[in-house]
């Protein structure tokens, strides 16, 4: 939902900081009369407190003393509440505070205490709603006569704003809507002048407070735009006399407001300071910041009486964190149908066929998963609903029902989507059989049957009864079967005509093969020839430019060619995909605008073959090179989409249909591109949107989703009926009934689900009824909007006389006590003319065939579309031959039809899900169980966990190899490389590249020579005159600087440390006694820091348990232990690299009196006669 409700208190903020920062347009022209009284800013006092109910269940007493203290503290933040009389009230968006007897007046700081302190946590009814008062807003009360009450609302609708006022307000205001002065001011309309807004709403106001009025109405809407609000209403809206020492001053008392929060990237800056602690009229406050912005984010609370439980909170908090759509709303916790829905449309008609069933009191809750959620978050989305299922502590007498139902989905692999519901289903087991839950599943959409054939599967392995269904039957008909055990009358016969066997899996049966015939299809003649072995495919531009003209009721043709605005390839090859085949001669997208890429060309596919299109960054080269082209599919996001498609318009001669896909354009926005769109007479389709499809000839974006969808729901061919839905994921649903109640799809348009689509349903439909080829039509509403009336007009006064078929979903809306956000975010009623019952009753009103309930539309479709084919209007045509589907590689594999060999394996490390796995642990376990450095080098060097003194033995390790100095040579070559202007890398690599067996590489010679030695059974004596007879150095052994009485305490610290912590060291303790040989011959032969590391490493690996002896002599060869030695050093090495650049240190050039010179002349001391010399003499 776009438009949102904001606290009195938040909007009163915003109107205090804004109302004389916001600029006026200029627009008053030569005879206004100027406006001689301004409105002037009413000090800022506002106290808001809010309690925290939850402290009730732990301790009343604790709760008690909460609100005191809160109270208290107020009053320390706003002296003012101790010398002001005071109004209090809750601030809940609860409407008619007065008449629910919610209203103190004129009531000092005690007495507004009291107040405040009996109401904090008490159960009201306003309206039938229950709701608990936890928030209160204090300000000063405003002595005045009642003929001082004004009331004034600014709304928006889809023609402009609407600025109501009236001079009687107050608590009885009465009927606004008959009462009211109403100025409108249209999208296309400057702002207006004094002089309107004087002689259109102030006509019953006293002279002396007109022009105050005039000042302060100007500034409100000014404001009203600048901050994109969608509704506010001030009642009373006070305006004191004026008086000899004072002019007319105005307040603002009671305030309702709604923002849109899709506008928040635009006005969210300006939410915020005007909420910042500084400008809340508290003195003695430094300015501060939160977030991003220089005060808090607006807070958008939850409807009066629908206060968010900790579960839907969670899942609010999990949808925040992701791209996907994750909503849940509680309606009866002990209810006992629950659903678990794909899809904002989907969810709706679920809820709707529950609630035609009389069960409506019994739905437990609402909400949906969409946009391709990961396993993990559909898991946490699963586990949160059957936790909230299974919790009461006495089972339903009835037993449980989970509805897990959805749409046919777009590209989302069904799947591996359930397998995070199977994994929650799982874990629930016992309490699943406890409460006798029954799951009934129906999906559709990519891979369906495999994620259906695992749910089938857990049924039998669970012990619980489900029943699953694919998009064979009707997508709400899980819901009859579930609630009354019997499916709706008439429908299987109807719906589950299928012509041909197949697996249900086409990709599969296309590769495989199956019973239907699929013959290759033909290439069109006029295709560029080429050989067989070509890779590539080539298209002319006489083919391309082979159109005849635009034709505003048929816009899309088998010759239609398009740009897409913004890098989306895979839209773009689904786009090739359709129009390959459909047999299209030319590819329908001509050439994609990325602004910020440089111009290029992107690789595509042709069927099996490839071909390129080109990328421009600008609308202008594209356009001067593709003439032809006259649609544009916008992919820009909700940020940019304005601005892409203002200049979109600027090529409007050329450029007719504009489909807009971004969701979340603010409302503002949308509309001045719908009215710049009818001004420049271009058709605009969105936002919000999947777009349109025109079988056979064009499709939209990601419209229809997959090739097996299209080619399932027969979109490759022309059929009779045309469609328009609000929702876009409702459209596939539309394809697939459509196409088998009928003899197919002509063409299907989903308008978008935002409040302020660019086209409307009449837009379409008269297109239609325009159309010749066009038979029959199909609307699919929902709750919220008006736009279906001008349908029912249209059918009355004989405009449309096409037979036509509707429904609008939302009917379970009256079901609710409290208000329901549906997926979209103009599936709201703000009347009563707005709801889907309203609707549907005056659809039927009007001629037009509405069914019983949605799941008697594929009835009804096929009913009409059989009359129309006896009445001889539809000729029914020879099904074509049905297309090979091109198939990517990448998809196949994912559906497991083909197979090839990996060109690497890895055991370590797993990034491919939602969480990066380290030798199977999940990387929040790693930081979760505080493993350390130690831990994780265990995981990724041993695929395994290694006991905590071992991971500790590790990190001491890399500490004490990190560094030892700048003079050793890996150092001295780093620094020099670092000194010559080389980056980091070059200086590392060469560092390590000095590592070897004379430097730091000893430790796995050392740890194989002691090891070997120890297990030949070789006394310490024997081992080292083995060594000195093969002339060969005992690596580990020796030192430079050290020596027995200079010991190195590197060695001594990890010599203790393995003593104390490690099973046993035979190892170690073998080489000890070796050092004592050797430092009887020489001091410095020492047991050296790299020897005692690889031979402790040894017994490490023999000792600890984790490893064979097979695996630890495995690790010792593949050299495991100097790579301890290359990780700790590079932190050294790194450290000396930095220290140069620090010090920025030129060149580096060694001293010659550090060079020894040995030239021919003068080589070891002696004096070697030249040729020169020798010649002389002789």
């Amino acid at each position: 939902m776009s438009a949102k409700a904001v606290r009195e208190y938040d909007g009163k903020l915003l109107l205090a900081h804004w109302l004389h920062r916001t600029p006026i347009p200029a627009t008053e022209s030569a005879g206004s009369a100027p406006v001689s009284s301004t409105f002037i800013q009413p000090t800022t006092r506002l106290a808001h407190a809010s309690f925290d109910t939850a402290l009730l269940k732990a301790d009343k007493a604790q709760f008690t003393q909460h609100v005191r203290s809160t109270l208290d503290q107020l009053e320390v933040v706003h002296p003012w509440l101790l010398t002001h009389k005071l109004v209090a009230k809750p601030d809940q968006l609860i409407k008619r505070r007065g008449k629910s007897g919610l209203l103190l007046l004129n009531a000092d700081w005690a007495e507004a205490r009291t107040w405040i302190e009996a109401h904090a946590a008490k159960d009201v009814l306003v309206d039938s709603v229950a709701g608990v008062l936890k928030t209160f807003l204090v300000e000063p009360f405003i002595p005045h006569p009642s003929n001082t009450e004004y009331y004034i609302c600014i709304n928006s609708d889809r023609d402009g704003d609407n600025i109501l006022f009236t001079h009687e307000g107050g608590i009885e205001v009465g009927d606004v809507d008959a009462k009211a002065l109403k100025l409108q001011v249209k999208v296309t309309d400057s702002f207006p002048t004094s002089t309107a807004i004087r002689s259109t709403l102030l006509v019953n106001v006293p002279e002396s407070k007109q022009d105050v009025l005039i000042d302060f109405i100007s500034r409100l809407y000014a404001v009203y735009i600048d901050l994109h609000f969608t509704y506010l209403e001030i009642n009373p809206l006070v305006v004191l006399d004026p008086t000899e020492d004072e002019p007319a001053r105005v307040y603002y008392l009671d305030l309702a407001a709604k923002l849109d929060q899709t506008a928040e990237f635009e006005a969210g800056p300006k939410w915020a300071i005007a909420r910042a602690p500084q400008n809340l009229g508290i003195a003695g406050v430094a300015p501060t910041t939160s977030g991003a912005d220089a005060g808090p984010q607006m807070e958008f609370p939850a409807p009066f009486g629908r206060e968010l439980t900790k579960e839907e909170a969670y899942i609010q908090e999990l949808d925040s964190k992701t791209g996907a759509s994750l909503k849940l709303t509680i309606l009866n916790k002990d209810g006992r149908i629950w659903t678990m829905v794909a899809g904002g449309g989907a969810s709706v008609v679920y809820s709707d066929a529950i609630a035609a069933l009389g069960q409506a009191d019994e739905l437990a809750n609402y909400g949906e998963y969409s946009g391709a959620p990961t396993e993990t978050q559909t898991y946490e989305y699963a586990k949160t609903i059957l936790d909230l299922m299974t919790r009461s502590a006495v089972p339903h007498p009835e037993g449980k029902v989970l509805i897990i139902g959805g749409g046919i989905a777009n590209f989302t692999n069904v799947a591996s989507t359930f397998k995070g519901i199977v994994r929650a289903l799982t874990e629930f087991k016992q309490p699943l059989i406890a409460h006798k839950v029954r799951i009934f599943v129906r999906r559709g959409g990519p891979n369906y049957q495999e994620g259906l054939r695992s749910m089938r599967q857990l049924g039998e392995s669970l012990g619980v009864e489900i029943q699953v269904f694919g998009p064979e039957t009707h997508i709400t008909e899980i819901v009859p079967l579930a609630l009354t055990g019997k499916s709706s009358d008439n429908l299987n016969a109807v719906i589950g005509n299928t012509s041909g066997a197949s697996s249900g899996n086409l990709l599969q049966d296309q590769l495989l093969g199956s019973n239907v015939n699929t013959p290759a299809p033909t290439t069109p003649s006029s295709r560029v020839a080429t050989p067989a072995q070509e890779r590539m495919t080539y298209f002319s531009e006489a083919d391309a430019q082979r159109t005849a003209g635009h034709d505003n009721n048929i816009p899309f043709t088998a010759h239609t060619r398009s740009f897409v605005y913004g890098m989306q390839p895979r839209a773009v090859q689904g786009m090739l995909d359709f129009d390959f085949i459909c047999k299209r001669e030319v590819p329908s997208v001509a050439a994609m605008i990325y602004p910020f890429g440089g111009a290029h060309v992107q690789k595509f596919y042709w069927g099996t073959k490839e071909t390129l299109l080109s990328v421009y960054t600008t609308l202008e080269e594209a356009t001067a090179k593709f003439p032809e082209v006259d649609t544009v599919v916008n992919f820009a996001s909700c940020r940019s989409v304005y601005q892409s498609t203002m200049d979109i318009f600027k090529h409007s001669e050329q450029i007719k249909t504009v489909a807009i896909i971004a969701e979340g354009v603010p409302e503002r926005r949308a509309r001045q591109i719908l009215w710049e769109a009818k001004q420049r007479n271009v058709l605009v389709i969105g936002p919000a949107t999947v777009g349109g499809i025109k079988p056979g000839c064009f499709k939209i974006g990601n419209t229809g989703g997959m090739m097996d969808n299209i080619v399932s729901s027969k979109l490759y061919r022309a059929g009779s009926v045309a469609y328009v839905s609000k929702s876009g994921g409702m459209s596939n649903e539309l394809n697939n009934i459509i196409s088998r109640t009928t003899d197919g799809v002509y063409e299907g348009v989903a308008i978008g689900g935002d409040r302020y689509p660019g086209s409307t349903f009449i837009d379409h439909m008269l297109r239609y009824e325009n159309d010749p080829n066009c038979k029959m039509l199909v609307l699919l509403g929902e709750v919220g909007g008006v736009e279906e009336y001008k349908v029912c007009e249209a059918v009355k006064n004989g405009t449309i006389r096409k037979p036509v078929i509707a429904w609008c979903i939302g009917t379970c809306a009256k079901m609710f006590a409290t208000e329901v956000q549906f997926g979209h975010a103009g599936a709201l009623a703000q009347s009563d003319l707005e709801t889907a019952d309203a609707k549907n009753k005056a659809l039927r009103a009007a001629g037009i065939i509405v069914p019983e309930t949605f799941e008697k539309l594929p009835l009804v479709l096929n009913q009409t579309f059989q009359t129309m084919v006896k009445q001889g209007i539809i000729q029914l045509k020879p099904e074509p031959e049905t297309p090979k589907i091109p198939i990517d590689y990448s998809w196949a594999q994912e559906l497991g039809l083909v197979r090839k060999p990996a060109s690497f394996v890895s055991t370590i490390c797993d990034d491919r899900g939602q969480e990066l796995l380290y030798a199977g642990m999940r990387i929040s376990d790693v930081f979760k169980e505080d493993i350390g450095i130690g831990g994780v080098l265990s995981l990724l060097w041993f695929k395994r966990r290694l006991p905590d003194y071992a991971c500790k033995f590790i990190e001491m390790v890399l500490m004490l190899t990190a560094d030892h100095g700048p003079a050793v040579s890996g150092a001295h070559n780093t620094i020099v490389t670092a000194r010559a202007g080389k980056d980091l890398v070059s200086s590392l690599c060469a560092g390590l590249l000095t590592i070897g067996d004379r430097f730091g590489g000893a430790l796995d010679g050392a740890a194989e020579q002691f090891s070997s030695a120890y297990d030949k059974s070789l006394t310490p004596r024997e081992f080292v005159s083995v060594m000195r007879k093969q002339n060969k150095l005992i690596l580990g052994i020796g030192h430079k600087i050290k020596s027995r009485t200079n010991p190195d305490l590197r060695v001594e610290i990890i010599k203790e440390y393995a003593k104390k912590h490690f099973p046993s060291t035979p190892v170690l303790d073998y080489a000890l006694q070796v050092e004592n040989i050797t430092t009887s011959k020489k001091d410095n032969l020492i047991l050296n820091v790299d020897g005692a590391i690889g031979i402790l490493f040894v017994d490490l690996l023999r000792n600890s348990g984790a490893f064979t002896r097979e695996e630890a002599e495995e690790y010792i060869k593949i050299g495991t232990l100097n790579g301890l030695f290359v990780l700790g050093r590079s932190i050294g090495f790194i450290g000396h690299y930095l220290d140069q650049k620090r010090l920025k240190q030129g060149l580096y050039r060694h001293p010659w009196d550090d060079i020894s010179y040995l030239t021919p002349g003068n080589e070891l001391g002696r004096t070697v006669a030249s040729l020169a010399s020798i010649n002389k003499k002789a």
